[in-house]
């Protein structure tokens, strides 16, 4: 998208996204792509390494997904890509797998605001999960509590692309506004490049705010890039912003290991160690290399070496944002 498209969508002229629609399920049926024109996407490795690394007790993944299975957790008509299903049974595997005993499950794209898959994995987690939901302007202030009764502890809204482009913000704002009154916070996920231009937009948001996969920056333009210097100022001035510290392999350009990410995720855990947070992002969708779990959680004693920042990242500061028990 050309910076004069992006802020022309940013005043609300862009094309409407799922959570600025009446409603999914009142979407025409001519509005669903066929089938055929649906991209397939790869699932995850099916053999996450055991880590070096272990994790503390306690450990939060802030941000993963359950991908049905579609027979009971359909897919939206309208979604931008197809993936295998990768269902709680196999969530759970790998959170065994890699050490982590607590996560927060981010509702995808493709399950549209159908927020059942999280919900109901939620119920059975016996308090280890919590949830980012999907929601729409259809939705009552009953059906948002509801969801908060539920475990969902904030809301999301992809500005991206290819998974639907920047939406309506005056519908963005009434959302918000509509969350912050309930507690909760917002999920961001923006196109590489627009920190510049989402910076007044996200300041002047009324609750706390996670910027996914660390703003998603490209790692080939090295950290003195005028997009990264914006982010650690954001991070840095608004006491309301927070950083996942995920996607290094989204950001880097050299590939496996991953290693010319791990500068950007240091400076962003030193440039505010109170407001970052961890995740896999299992099952890893849209990925141009797909990662092994393993490794993923080997990265953090790159970027965090002090076992104290360590379980900010992974423990304390997540328990605060996503209002679990506190661990022992």
């Amino acid at each position: 998208m050309h910076r004069r498209e992006f802020l022309a969508a940013a005043a609300g002229l862009g094309v409407l996204t799922n959570w600025s629609r009446s409603a999914v399920a009142e979407e025409p049926a001519a509005a669903a792509k066929p089938i055929s024109a649906i991209p397939s996407i790869p699932g995850p490795d099916p053999d996450p390494k055991i880590p070096a690394f272990k994790a503390p007790a306690g450990a939060v993944d802030t941000h993963c997904h359950i991908f049905g299975p579609a027979a009971e957790y359909p897919f939206s008509p309208t979604r931008p890509y197809t993936p295998p299903d990768a269902p709680l049974s196999m969530f759970r595997a790998v959170h065994d797998k890699i050490g982590v005993t607590r996560a927060v499950i981010v509702n995808a794209t493709l399950h549209g605001t159908d927020n059942r898959v999280v919900t109901d994995a939620i119920a059975a987690s016996n308090g280890n999960y919590k949830g980012i939901a999907n929601i729409n302007a259809a939705m009552s202030d009953a059906d948002l509590m509801a969801l908060d009764k539920a475990g969902i502890r904030g809301c999301r809204f992809a500005f991206l692309k290819r998974l639907g482009g920047v939406g309506d913000m005056a519908a963005f704002k009434r959302l918000v506004d509509r969350a912050a009154a309930i507690g909760w916070h917002i999920d961001i996920y923006l196109e590489q490049g627009s920190i510049r231009e989402f910076t007044p937009i996200l300041k002047a948001l009324p609750t706390t705010y996670v910027i996914d996969h660390m703003g998603t920056i490209d790692a080939a333009k090295g950290v003195d890039d005028a997009e990264f210097k914006a982010l650690l100022a954001l991070q840095s001035s608004d006491e309301k912003c927070w950083l996942k510290i995920t996607g290094l392999e989204r950001a880097s350009a050299g590939g496996r290991p991953f290693h010319d990410a791990v500068p950007f995720a240091k400076s962003l855990i030193d440039n505010a160690p109170d407001r970052v947070i961890w995740g896999t992002d299992w099952p890893h969708p849209n990925v141009k290399v797909m990662p092994n779990d393993g490794d993923i959680v080997d990265l953090i004693p790159l970027y965090a070496p002090d076992p104290a920042v360590q379980r900010k990242l992974l423990v304390t500061n997540p328990e605060r944002l996503f209002k679990f028990s506190v661990s022992n």
